[in-house]
């Protein structure tokens, strides 16, 4: 598990592919000494809490590695599982979501989704 820290800067429309399988990139802007944009997907019902989501909102992202190879090139996803406050400036709709997820004991190892590759 990672985490990575930091204000949104993008927020893509969500995909939907023939197969049925969905996703939705979102982009933040690290706080480093020297920030870095940093692209993230959401699959299934984790694309819910992107959906609240506005830019500038200031985010925790917990997530995994994900890799794979594709007619001999290799691809790395970033996969969000999680998007948390982390202070500074939500949206009304991101801390009342965290707030939920938090009492209801959300963030446990059983939220992480498989890959779809």
């Amino acid at each position: 598990m990672y985490e990575m820290v930091g204000s949104v800067k993008l927020i893509e429309e969500t995909q939907t592919f023939a197969s049925g399988f969905a996703k939705r990139e979102f982009v933040i802007t690290t706080e480093d000494k020297y920030p870095q944009d940093v692209k993230f997907e959401a699959t299934k019902e984790k694309i819910e809490q992107v959906d609240r989501l506005k830019e500038g909102d200031h985010v925790k992202v917990s997530f995994n590695i994900r890799g794979n190879e594709y007619k001999g090139r290799y691809y790395v996803n970033l996969q969000a599982w999680k998007i948390e406050n982390a202070g500074g400036q939500v949206s009304p709709s991101l801390d009342a979501a965290t707030s939920e997820s938090n009492s209801a004991g959300g963030g446990n190892l059983d939220d992480l989704e498989e890959s779809p590759f």
